[in-house]
């Protein structure tokens, strides 16, 4: 996590159309849209888990947090004023985006105003707000979010500010007065503030406190309520909405506060950490959601790329998770952020995301990056566009893209996530810091300085992605009939005037070369499965129905066709590029697909093709 910020830097806004596309009528939708897609499970062992659908595809999941609106205080720690906001979210983020997932952040303190209360009014209105995406075809996964403990320990003339527990419990808690110290960034108060070291160490302790309730754990009253929320939302989503949910979250970002003496980061996650997580998964099973995985994270430094900050973490004292649970992390490029650093290059994160795929199979379940991301705002903003598109190469890829060619076999799964963050309200904040009125923040996130949203609303109140939309909008694989063996996108996303460009075709393909050009371009290997199902591909904006190329091992098109049972290459109307085989499982395919600005002539097509099917035998 460790995140840095400082001075403005001027945003490319790229206006988003909020209509959605009227729906088609039932009997031209493919008929692969239908309840089997909507149902999600773990499956597979080791190396092998992965997301898998009702007709057995493997998926994937991407999209974004919604959002650290719910961090303050001026919507009710809401991510969005209304349920209508929330639909509009939905549209514009799958439209200019392709997302199909959100992780959707939720707050203790709105739950359980007082020891003796469940807030069932705050619980309808993020029950209708999940709806709302689930509506949208999202998948999604609720978390329960803090972040430096709670905005309580938190004087109102401090630097910093807090979310997560309830102010009665900071006052049963009885800290001392919360200092940084010289701190330069919010994170720091994780190490240096000792009012929220000794509050996080009780929440592990489950120290019982005095409240007007009587005395309780404070550790049994969050669980408490997370088991009324997690009840309440199994009662009120229907059935199709509660498919929907991917899992819970059960706690953002966890840190021991103090260790005890001989403890590090691996001990305390074996020792606490994992107690905490059993006993949440208990409160899943009793309130409806036996057959979701919790989504658990190790503690917070486990994986920062600073080499001083980063602690033992992971859970490698742990042994098995199995599909009762996901290796749920975070990656930020710390020392980008830092200040210290320059800008991204190509590859420098892979290993990082390696780290993340070989925990998730070590520990028997799949992998997930809930938080990712960058600031467009502040002293580093100028690092953006290269620090994304290392982290995507990174989730896409084991591989650089120097290596990926001569290297694919070794590409590995393509990761899941959620992006840090979707806030509408981006510079239209009113919130009183830490309740104090002559500090109110309206600019950026409006929480310790952040500036991580891709999305803002302009003076027309249109939304606007605040990003190269080349790089938020991306080609992926949503759905694999088998799996996937190898994928690559070169989004050619933009660093002020230079197009970026990490992964050039090899020198010794010149017709792929010269069918791609200068345009963006991806690469799907896979081993077929037993589904019926199609593969299915996000088409990116860019990707146009009349100057897309798509040359596969089962056909080659210019201009893909729509939609049609039976053919082996089209696209919905909804942006996805279906690939229909008929063959026998574990046969290795291919499909590059492509922008370039020409139109390929048929030997241009069939010379790509048989290039591509040269390369294709390294696979096997």
């Amino acid at each position: 996590m460790i995140r840095f910020f400082g001075a403005g830097l001027a945003l490319l806004l790229v206006p988003l159309s909020l209509v959605p596309a009227e729906p088609a009528a039932a009997a031209s939708e493919p008929w692969f849209d239908d309840a089997a897609s909507r149902s999600l499970d773990l499956a597979g062992s080791g190396a092998g888990v992965s997301y898998r659908d009702g007709h057995g595809r493997e998926v994937v999941l991407r999209g974004f947090n919604v959002s650290g609106e719910v961090k303050l205080g001026e919507n009710g720690n809401l991510p969005f004023a209304t349920t209508a906001e929330a639909r509009e979210s939905a549209a514009a983020m799958r439209e200019s985006t392709g997302a199909n997932t959100v992780r959707f952040l939720l707050s203790w303190e709105r739950v359980q105003p007082a020891p003796d209360r469940i807030d069932r009014e705050y619980l309808r209105r993020v029950t209708e707000q999940m709806a709302a995406f689930a509506d949208a075809g999202f998948w999604v996964l609720p978390d329960y979010h803090q972040d430096l403990y709670s905005r309580h320990l938190f004087r109102p003339d401090s630097w910093y500010t807090g979310d997560g527990a309830p102010r009665w419990v900071v006052e049963g808690g009885d800290y001392p007065p919360e200092n940084c110290g010289v701190c330069f960034h919010w994170g720091q108060n994780m190490m240096n503030n000792e009012a929220v070291k000794q509050a996080k160490a009780d929440f592990w302790n489950n120290r019982r406190i005095p409240t007007a309730a009587g005395e309780v754990g404070i550790q049994d009253a969050f669980l408490a309520q997370a088991e009324a929320a997690l009840g309440y939302f199994a009662e009120h989503l229907t059935p199709a909405q509660f498919q929907r949910m991917i899992g819970f979250d059960p706690f953002n970002e966890p840190s021991a506060g103090d260790y005890d003496e001989g403890q590090d980061g691996a001990s305390w996650e074996r020792a606490e950490l994992w107690p905490f997580f059993e006993r949440f998964r208990s409160i899943m099973d009793r309130a409806g959601w036996r057959d979701k995985p919790a989504y658990v994270e190790p503690t917070v430094f486990w994986n920062n790329n600073v080499p001083f900050v980063r602690e033992p973490g992971g859970f490698p004292e742990l042994e098995h998770l199995g599909d009762r649970f996901v290796f749920n992390a975070h990656f930020y490029h710390a020392l980008a952020q830092s200040g210290l650093y320059g800008k991204a290059k190509d590859g420098e994160n892979v290993a990082d995301f390696a780290q993340i795929r070989d925990r998730a199979a070590e520990l028997g379940t799949t992998g997930f990056v809930s938080e990712f991301g960058h600031p467009l705002g502040g002293s580093t903003a100028d690092k953006y566009p290269t620090v994304l598109k290392g982290l995507y190469q990174a989730m896409d890829s084991r591989l650089s893209g120097a290596d990926w060619w001569r290297g694919a076999a070794h590409s590995g799964s393509v990761l899941s996530g959620t992006q840090w963050q979707w806030d509408i309200y981006h510079d239209r904040h009113h919130e009183p810091m830490n309740g104090n009125p002559d500090k109110v923040e309206t600019e950026g996130d409006a929480w310790n300085g952040e500036d991580h949203s891709v999305v803002s609303r302009d003076e027309t109140g249109k939304l606007r992605l605040r990003a190269d939309p080349r790089v938020l909008d991306r080609l992926y694989p949503r759905a694999v009939d088998g799996e996937t063996a190898a994928f690559t996108y070169e989004d050619r996303s933009r660093d002020g005037d230079k197009t970026l460009t990490w992964n050039e075709i090899p020198a010794d393909m010149p017709a792929v070369r010269e069918l791609v050009g200068e345009g963006q371009y991806g690469v799907l290997a896979w081993r077929e499965g037993a589904s019926d199902a199609p593969t299915e591909l996000h088409l990116p904006e860019t990707f146009g129905d009349t100057n897309t190329t798509v040359v596969s091992d089962i056909g080659s098109v210019h201009g893909i066709p729509n939609y049609e049972p039976g053919k082996a290459i089209s696209s919905t109307r909804d942006s996805r590029l279906v690939l229909d085989v008929a063959g026998e499982p574990g046969t290795m395919h291919y499909a590059l697909v492509a922008n370039g600005p020409e139109s390929p002539s048929p030997q241009q097509l069939s010379a790509a093709q048989a290039e591509l099917d040269r390369w294709s035998g390294s696979l096997r």
